[in-house]
């Protein structure tokens, strides 16, 4: 089993978003993250999937979206190198002042965005690889456990250069 990412160029019309969820639903595939967005053609909305899967499944995967009439176009991101981002936001409640002022040192190492806070709460942002995030949920969920909040957006991906 592998991570898998496949990146879709579909038709921006209502409708099309579900019949792809429909598609790996009925065949029992799980998706780990799946976002969409608008191209510069707003006719056509780019989707990245990212799934775990063996090899099998995986070409069952691309022969299935193949065959739908809303997807202009899909590409197997499997074995060219891409660079990958996810969203992710971090709320932490009930904090003292010497556990903001870790926050702050911890926002500074991991590179994250501390974008509200009050006396006693402080909101994150971290825009990383899914890896990174991992890491960063660990070291939090370790010290501030029962006062963490974790939003999540699913990783968009691109070939690199």
């Amino acid at each position: 089993m592998k991570k898998r990412w496949i990146c879709l160029f579909v038709e921006n019309e209502i409708g099309v978003l579900a019949r792809i969820a429909g598609l790996f639903s009925a065949k029992s595939y799980n998706l780990n993250s799946l976002t969409v967005g608008k191209t510069k053609d707003e006719t056509v909305s780019r989707m990245t999937i990212s799934l775990t899967s063996d090899d099998k499944t995986f070409e069952q995967v691309k022969k299935q979206l193949n065959r739908c009439v809303e997807i202009i176009k899909v590409i197997d991101f499997m074995d060219v190198a891409i660079h990958s981002k996810e969203l992710m936001f971090v709320k932490i409640n009930n904090c003292s002042d010497t556990d903001i002022d870790e926050l702050f040192r911890i926002s500074h190492i991991f590179t994250l965005s501390v974008i509200d806070y009050k006396q006693n709460a402080i909101l994150l942002e971290s825009v990383q690889a899914e890896e990174h995030d991992n890491d960063l949920i660990k070291l939090l969920e370790k010290h501030y456990t029962n006062r963490i909040e974790i939003v999540r957006g699913g990783s968009v991906a691109v070939e690199t250069l």
